[in-house]
C-alpha cells in the first residue's frame, strides 16, 4: 500500500511539474524561426506538447520512466503510427484524450524525427 501511495504521489508531482506555471521563454529570442500562422516556434511546438503531456511518464529527456523511452521513437514508428498510439493508446498506455488531433500530429512529427 505504501509503494502504491508513493507511486501516485510521485506521479502527481511529475505531472504538476510537467504542466509548469508560466512561459519561461515568453521574452526570450532563441533564434528559431517562428510559424507566422500560429505564432509558435515551429521547432519547439512538438517539444512543448511533449513536456506538457508526455514527460511525466516518458521522461523530460525522452529517456523513459513509467513509460518506455522515446529517444528513438522515429526508428520504430512512423508519424502516423505515433498519432495512432497517442489517440488510441497501446499496452498499458491509455488513449491521450487531452491531446488534440492537431497537437498529436505536431507531436508525432517531432517524435518521428528521433532516431
Amino acid at each position: 500500500m505504501k509503494k502504491w501511495l508513493m507511486a501516485v504521489l510521485l506521479g502527481s508531482v511529475l505531472v504538476l511539474g510537467a504542466c509548469g506555471g508560466g512561459d519561461d521563454n515568453a521574452n526570450k529570442d532563441d533564434g528559431a524561426a517562428n510559424n507566422d500562422a500560429g505564432g509558435e516556434t515551429t521547432a519547439s511546438a512538438g517539444e512543448d506538447i511533449y513536456k506538457a503531456n508526455c514527460a511525466a511518464c516518458h521522461g523530460q529527456d525522452l529517456s523513459g520512466g513509467a513509460g518506455p523511452a522515446l529517444s528513438d521513437a522515429g526508428s520504430k514508428f512512423s508519424a502516423d503510427d505515433i498519432v495512432d498510439i497517442i489517440q488510441n493508446g497501446t499496452g498499458s498506455m491509455a488513449p491521450q484524450k487531452q491531446v488534440s488531433e492537431d497537437d498529436a500530429k505536431t507531436l508525432a512529427d517531432w517524435l518521428a524525427e528521433k532516431k
